[in-house]
């Protein structure tokens, strides 16, 4: 398949199929704010509204607002959900709560700070579509916010206990490097550099082990290894994501280094997390090799699998490194070979190791509209680069 081919493929799913199935279904018209638990044909099955979900999905008819087509019905479903999180999704002191009933009652406070993160990303965006400053003010307050809090990021909700085991997560360093772009013309250009900097360092030089060519979820505050189960697990997704996000800011800071290293390193950790027995990503892995704690750590992820295009597509483009396309074209195969719905739409979240789906949910309280869209529009838009650039080459030869 050509280039150009491959482009179309990911508009078309993204334009005809996914962002149409959750247009039509999810939009609670009665409250507000949007249904993300959805079964295979797209009926609601449960109304709890989470909202990190709700905050992506304002997200993603923003950006598809700002950067594809400014289509009024796109535009109208970002603000009414930015409405209903505007009345119903914080606290007193501003922080974003967890989920909420479907009339917008608090159901679970405000313990995970990825609610804060998405929902600065989707003011962030929004504002850029609307101008309504309401939405400037609340995406920077959250961004300040998460800042703030990034060093203790479940404050009094935390379940460890203090002192013993202290350990520092990969994913707020990782988010972040995604989210201080998205909001780079919102803030202050110190905090940018600040908060770029700061991610670049902790995701390629404490994360990252050289040693083991790896990214560890967890490690100490010292940035050692901890021999834990917290501390062996690999979660080759979240690596896989975070070198497209790294290979953003290298470009925006025209650092090839740093693109080339993380290129390296997404065809390391694809490598490591590639199940070769029957093919996709695995979810989780021991880095020893010992039992994971995960139950689930052999099934195969939608999201996973779509980032780790993105990341290989941004490498091919920027490196032109041969093994990207490669494994590229291995992970389209099998991405597209499950994960797409033809009969009913959208993607199927959740395989089996063998590459059946384990639910036939097409959302629920961890996949909404999201990682799909995100990805698919990366995708078309990363291979018409792509398509542009061997153009250019060519005629340049020729």
């Amino acid at each position: 398949m050509r280039y150009e081919e491959y482009a179309a493929l990911y508009k078309n799913n993204l334009l005809d199929d996914v962002v149409p199935f959750w247009l039509k279904n999810s939009q609670d018209p009665q409250y507000g704010g949007y249904f993300t638990c959805l079964d295979t044909t797209g009926k609601v099955f449960d109304t709890d509204k989470f909202i990190w979900l709700q905050c992506r999905q304002v997200w993603c008819f923003s950006m598809l607002y700002n950067k594809v087509e400014q289509k009024q019905e796109w535009l109208d479903c970002a603000i009414q959900g930015a409405e209903f999180l505007k009345k119903h999704g914080r606290d007193a002191a501003g922080n974003w709560y967890f989920s909420l009933t479907r009339t917008g009652d608090p159901l679970i406070q405000p313990c995970n700070i990825f609610s804060d993160c998405f929902a600065a990303m989707a003011y962030g965006q929004l504002y850029q579509a609307t101008g309504n400053e309401a939405y400037s003010k609340i995406a920077t307050d959250t961004f300040h916010n998460i800042l703030q809090r990034q060093e203790n990021p479940k404050g009094q909700y935390s379940k460890a206990f203090p002192g013993t085991r202290p350990l520092q997560n990969f994913a707020l360093p990782m988010i972040l490097c995604n989210l201080v772009l998205e909001m780079e013309t919102l803030l202050d250009k110190e905090v940018v550099e600040t908060t770029i900097s700061n991610g670049i360092r902790s995701v390629m030089d404490i994360f990252y082990q050289p040693s083991m060519g790896l990214i560890l979820e967890n490690i100490t505050p010292d940035g050692e290894f901890s021999d834990s189960f917290e501390g062996r697990l690999i979660n080759p997704g979240h690596g896989l994501e975070a070198m497209w996000f790294i290979m953003d800011l290298a470009t925006r800071n025209n650092n090839q280094d740093l693109i080339i290293k993380a290129k390296d390193i997404t065809l390391s950790i694809l490598e490591y997390g590639w199940d070769k027995e029957n093919g996709g990503i695995f979810y989780f892995l021991d880095v020893k090799g010992a039992p994971p704690q995960q139950l689930e750590w052999d099934q195969k992820l939608w999201w996973v699998h779509i980032e780790t295009i993105i990341s290989l597509l941004k490498g091919y483009l920027h490196t032109g490194d041969e093994r990207c396309w490669e494994w590229f074209e291995k992970v389209h195969a099998y991405t597209w070979s499950h994960f797409p719905d033809a009969e009913n739409g959208e993607w199927f979240g959740y395989l089996n190791r063998q590459g059946d789906p384990l639910l036939q949910l097409k959302g629920g309280k961890w996949k909404g509209c999201f990682h799909v869209p995100r990805g698919l529009y990366q995708g078309w838009n990363t291979l018409q680069q792509i398509a542009a650039k061997k153009e250019s080459l060519s005629t340049q030869v020729s």
